[in-house]
């Protein structure tokens, strides 16, 4: 009799890479979905919104794209943000076939009012580290998750509605 397959059968945990994202995940949807249960479609409404703040998206097919978010699941999504009244399609000026995602004064409100509470608990997703490297982590992290060099999530959302003001 064979015994059954472990794929983690001499693997520490420090070398196990998917087990490790997917309890940061879990721990961080734990933290972060109560905080985020007036956006529309939760943490992923709140990141989209981040991302339509930074205004780096010329249009919905684009910020599907850069989110990894299928285009007919982001058309519902941007409904969805839209009938809240945190963002609102308008004619893209650089492109009239296109329509652009743009956040309303609501958006941006709730943003900034929610940035730092949603920062707080992903500081306490990473409390096992010391804050240094938490920061490595961070920047290694979007360094992976930026492969290509062509996306930048600079600047930050929240910082972008402190300075819009």
């Amino acid at each position: 009799m064979t015994e059954p397959h472990d794929s983690h059968r001499g693997t520490e945990p420090a070398e196990d890479l998917g087990w490790a994202l997917g309890s940061l995940l879990r721990s961080y949807r734990e933290r972060i979905g109560p905080l985020l249960e007036d956006v529309p479609h939760g943490p992923r409404g709140y990141q989209t919104l981040c991302e339509v703040i930074r205004g780096e998206q010329p249009s919905q097919l684009a910020l599907a794209t850069h989110l990894g978010i299928d285009r007919t699941v982001m058309t519902y999504l941007i409904d969805g943000l839209v009938e809240a009244g945190l963002v609102e399609r308008r004619q893209n000026p650089a492109d009239r076939r296109q329509r652009q995602v743009v956040a309303t004064a609501r958006g941006r409100r709730l943003v900034a009012r929610t940035c730092g509470r949603v920062a707080a608990a992903e500081e306490e997703v990473l409390g096992g580290l010391e804050p240094g490297e938490r920061d490595v982590l961070r920047r290694l992290l979007a360094k992976a998750a930026l492969v290509d060099g062509r996306t930048s999530h600079d600047p930050d959302a929240c910082a972008v509605v402190t300075e819009d003001g």
